[in-house]
């Protein structure tokens, strides 16, 4: 069972404060997800600002129109400069999603950083090979494309 580890960086010319403010809200998640995912939040603290210990649960639809709950947990924030999630339970072995936000000039440049781990050993290596890793790839391009729309780009 190995680990993938994927990096997105974007700038974005907004200050530092106006990031943490937007994708510190659970609920703009919603707005930077592909819409044939039909993401939304069933449960937890989802409508409000992260805090450390913070849990919510999603509803989408990853691939083929299946239906996956996922639940995670915030398990750390350094207010206006980083946050982390984790899986605590959904489709991944484990799921560990690290996201930085640094001053840049003229704006603020954002980085997330992914390492998940698939289950089933070689056959979930296979399977995130065959589809998993191109979907977050559609998934990470989608976001770049919207954040650009709803803050801008740099």
């Amino acid at each position: 069972m190995g680990s993938h580890s994927l990096t997105y960086k974007q700038c974005i010319p907004v200050s530092i404060e106006d990031a943490w403010d937007f994708f510190s809200s659970p609920a703009n998640l919603a707005r930077i997800t592909p819409p044939e995912m039909m993401f939304r939040i069933t449960g937890g603290d989802g409508r409000q600002q992260i805090y450390e210990g913070m849990q919510i649960i999603y509803t989408l639809y990853p691939f083929m129109m299946l239906p996956m709950q996922w639940e995670t947990e915030i398990t750390r924030v350094d207010k206006p400069f980083s946050f982390e999630d984790r899986q605590k339970s959904g489709p991944y072995a484990s799921w560990h999603h690290h996201h930085q936000f640094r001053e840049i000039p003229g704006g603020v440049e954002m980085i997330d950083h992914l390492v998940y781990v698939m289950p089933m050993d070689f056959f979930g290596d296979l399977v995130n090979t065959l589809i998993v890793s191109r979907r977050l790839e559609e998934v990470f391009t989608f976001r770049r494309k919207k954040i650009a729309e709803i803050l801008g780009d740099m």
